[in-house]
């Protein structure tokens, strides 16, 4: 009995009975041995940095300001995310505002190729070229199997087609896929940095501390009458009759005085 051994390699994306050596068909997935291999190439990284300042924090809502001044608003945290500070892990509840945080998100793109070998073995039972073949398989079941178009066939160093299969040849068919795919892993850095406490006095330094006066209640405002304003000129009152009787008293006393005098002038000038 001739024994045919048939291996193909095909591309990845052929689609359909075209990315088949034998395509079966029915229950014959059943008898077909599978094995998968991966070759894996150079990975490559990303890290995108993330840098902010809470300013909010309330149960498990947390808003930061980002570095470009903007405000992001980061709802329902669970408490397994948790952000090292100073070596500790804190979660969402120990976060305070005021405190400088840093994500750093690293993507890992592997790519790698993914080879599927997939492996049947029978014994020509039927043969329709060039469309399907019914292989009798090692538990003794009838199979068919589709042919793919131009499909060749390797027997004893000879390249035949379906055409080339007889009954009683055992095959032992081989079907070889390559996908090419990329593996992507994220990792999640979360730092953190406490506020700064208050800067502390210096020693030698005195310490003024500044007191501002209570500013005292202002006085009630105390309601002046406005004073009359005294008149440009005196009303007339009286007549002009006293005053002439003061003068004509005042000359009766000059008068009596020079008599006075001129009679003690007199005296003295006769004596003499």
């Amino acid at each position: 009995m001739k024994s045919i051994r048939l291996s193909r390699t095909l591309l990845c994306g052929l689609l359909g009975g075209s990315a088949l050596c034998l395509a079966f068909s029915l229950s014959a997935a059943a008898q077909v041995q599978t094995q998968q291999t991966e070759t894996k190439g150079a990975p490559t990284k990303a890290v995108k940095v993330e840098r902010g300042e809470i300013v909010y924090v309330s149960g498990n809502s947390v808003v930061i300001k980002m570095e470009d001044g903007t405000m992001r608003h980061f709802d329902n945290v669970p408490e397994s995310t948790t952000v090292t500070v100073d070596g500790k892990q804190l979660n969402v509840h120990q976060l305070q505002p005021g405190m400088k945080v840093e994500r750093q998100t690293i993507t890992t793109s592997t790519p790698k190729t993914i080879t599927t070998v997939k492996t049947v073995t029978g014994t020509v039972w039927h043969v329709t070229p060039p469309n399907s073949v019914i292989l009798t398989l090692e538990n003794g079941e009838n199979q068919e199997f589709k042919i793919p178009k131009g499909q060749k066939f390797t027997i004893n160093g000879q390249t035949l087609d379906a055409f080339g299969l007889k009954k009683g040849m055992k095959v032992d068919a081989q079907k070889v896929v390559e996908e090419s795919a990329i593996e992507v892993a994220q990792e999640i850095k979360r730092t953190g940095k406490m506020p700064p406490p208050p800067p502390e006095p210096k020693a030698d330094v005195p310490i003024l501390v500044v007191m501002v006066p209570t500013p005292a209640a202002p006085a009630p405002a105390v309601e002046t009458a406005a004073a009359e304003p005294a008149p440009k000129k005196l009303p007339k009152t009286a007549s002009d009759f006293p005053l002439i009787g003061v003068l004509g008293a005042l000359l009766c006393a000059a008068s009596l005085t020079g008599m006075t005098i001129r009679k003690g002038i007199v005296r003295i000038a006769g004596s003499e």
